[in-house]
C-alpha cells in the first residue's frame, strides 16, 4: 500500500476542526502543529505536533522531514504568517512573502492601498507616549485598533480627541508590535467578502451581513449569508476587494475582506486578510449559503490545484450568533427544544463572568442555522 500524502495544518482550535476532517476525508495524513491546550484539532489530527504556531523555525524543520504536499490553515492571521513561511521554505505554493506581511499589518496594508489608488481613510501609526498632533487633522469619528490583531481586539470608536491617549493604550496592548492604528471612521452597513484566488486569479464566493455589539469595541454577534445587498453594490463589492486584493499581491488561496457599503453605493475597504474567515463563516456559512466547498479550496489550491467551483449542495440561508449571555444560552435551548431541524451546528459553551467579554475570543460559544429565508435566519437568530 502507497504511503498516505500529508497535509500540515497551522493551528488546533475549533475553526481548524473542518480543514482537518476535509483533508482525512480526502485521504491525506494530517499533521497539526499548535500548542498544546486540550484543542478540537488535537483530537481530531492523525498526528498532533505540540509545537506553538509561531515557532516557525522549528515548524519549519519538522516540515523538512515530513515533505508534506501542503501546508495550510483557515481564519487566523497568524496562523497565515507561519503558513506563508512555511510554505515558501518548503517550496510549496504560497502568496509573496510581502503578502504575508502586508495582509496581517493594518498600518502595512493602509500604505499597499493608498499607493494602489484603492480608496483608503486618513490613517497613522502611533504608540503609547507619542506626539498625537495628528489628530487635528482628522475628521470625527475615529477608530483606533492595533496594528498587527485581529478578532475584535483592542478596538475603540472615538467621537472627539478625547480619551486617544487611552485608546492607543489599550490598542498598544493588544499589539505583538506594541503600535496601535489611528483612522477616520467609514460610516454605513458592514459586510465581508470571501474570495479564493488561484494563480492571480480571483473569485469571489460568498458576501456576509455582519452583525456587531457596536461602538467602542465592534465584537461580532452574529454573520448572515447571502448578504441581500442588490447585484449593482455586488459589482462594486468586488470591484474593490479584487482592487485590494492586488494591492496586497494575494495570489493563492482564501481571502477575508471587510468593507462598508456606503449610502450613495460606493465602497470602502476596511480591510484583508489572506486567510478565509472566521467566526464560521469561511468554513460553515460559505459552503450552506452557496453550496461551494470553500475548505476544500483551500486545500485545492494549498496542494497546487485550482479551486474546484461546482456547488456541492444546494444553497439557503445561514447564519452564525455567538452567545454572550445567560439569555442567549437560554435562546439556544429553546431553539434546541423548537427548531431543532435549523441547527447545523453548536459549539461547546464557555460561560463566563457576565461583563468578561471583551473580543471575539471572549464569547461563551456560537450555533449555525441553515434558514429558509434571511427573515427567518435572522429571527431565529435575534439579529
Amino acid at each position: 500500500m502507497a504511503e498516505k500524502q500529508k497535509v500540515v495544518i497551522i493551528g488546533a482550535n475549533e475553526f481548524q476542526a473542518p480543514l482537518i476532517q476535509k483533508a482525512k476525508e480526502r485521504g491525506y495524513e494530517t499533521h497539526v502543529f499548535a500548542w498544546a491546550a486540550g484543542d478540537v484539532g488535537e483530537r481530531l489530527a492523525d498526528v498532533f505536533h505540540p509545537v506553538s504556531i509561531v515557532e516557525t523555525d522549528a515548524i519549519l524543520a519538522e516540515c523538512r522531514a515530513l515533505a508534506p504536499a501542503a501546508v495550510c490553515s483557515i481564519g487566523s492571521d497568524l496562523a497565515a504568517i507561519t503558513v506563508n513561511r512555511v510554505a515558501h521554505g518548503l517550496g510549496l505554493p504560497a502568496n509573496p512573502v510581502r503578502t504575508a506581511l502586508t495582509a496581517t499589518n493594518k498600518y502595512e496594508m493602509r500604505q499597499a492601498f493608498a499607493a494602489a489608488g484603492v480608496p483608503t481613510p486618513r490613517f497613522y501609526r502611533t504608540a503609547p507616549g507619542e506626539d498625537f498632533s495628528f489628530a487635528q487633522t482628522l475628521e470625527y469619528p475615529i477608530i483606533v485598533k492595533p496594528t498587527d490583531r485581529s478578532g475584535s481586539r483592542g478596538i475603540t470608536k472615538l467621537e472627539g480627541p478625547e480619551g486617544l491617549a487611552q485608546a492607543v493604550a489599550a490598542a498598544a496592548a493588544d499589539s505583538f508590535e506594541h503600535r496601535a492604528i489611528v483612522e477616520e471612521y467609514f460610516s454605513g452597513p458592514e459586510y465581508s467578502v470571501e474570495c479564493i484566488s488561484y494563480e492571480g486569479r480571483h473569485t469571489l464566493l460568498a458576501v456576509t451581513e455582519k452583525y456587531t455589539t457596536g461602538a467602542p469595541h465592534f465584537i461580532e454577534t452574529g454573520h448572515i449569508q447571502p448578504s441581500g445587498l442588490p447585484d449593482a453594490a455586488l459589482a462594486a463589492v468586488r470591484q474593490a476587494v479584487f482592487a485590494g486584493l492586488d494591492a496586497l499581491g494575494v495570489t493563492t488561496g482564501a481571502s477575508h475582506s471587510e468593507c462598508k457599503v456606503r449610502a450613495d453605493g460606493s465602497v470602502r475597504l476596511i480591510e484583508i486578510g489572506a486567510r478565509m474567515g472566521g467566526d464560521c463563516i469561511g468554513s460553515d456559512l460559505v459552503f450552506l449559503s452557496t453550496g461551494l466547498d470553500f475548505v476544500g479550496m483551500v486545500l485545492d489550491t494549498a496542494l497546487g490545484h485550482a479551486p474546484n467551483l461546482t456547488p456541492h449542495a444546494a444553497p439557503h440561508t445561514a447564519a452564525v450568533r455567538f452567545l454572550f449571555s445567560s439569555a442567549d444560552l437560554a435562546r439556544l435551548r429553546a431553539l434546541q427544544a423548537q427548531h431543532p431541524e435549523k441547527l447545523v451546528r453548536v459549539s461547546e459553551i464557555r460561560m463566563a463572568a457576565p461583563g468578561s467579554i471583551h473580543d471575539s475570543a471572549s464569547r461563551f460559544g456560537f450555533y449555525i442555522l441553515a434558514c429558509a429565508s434571511r427573515s427567518e435566519a435572522k429571527e431565529l437568530a435575534q439579529l
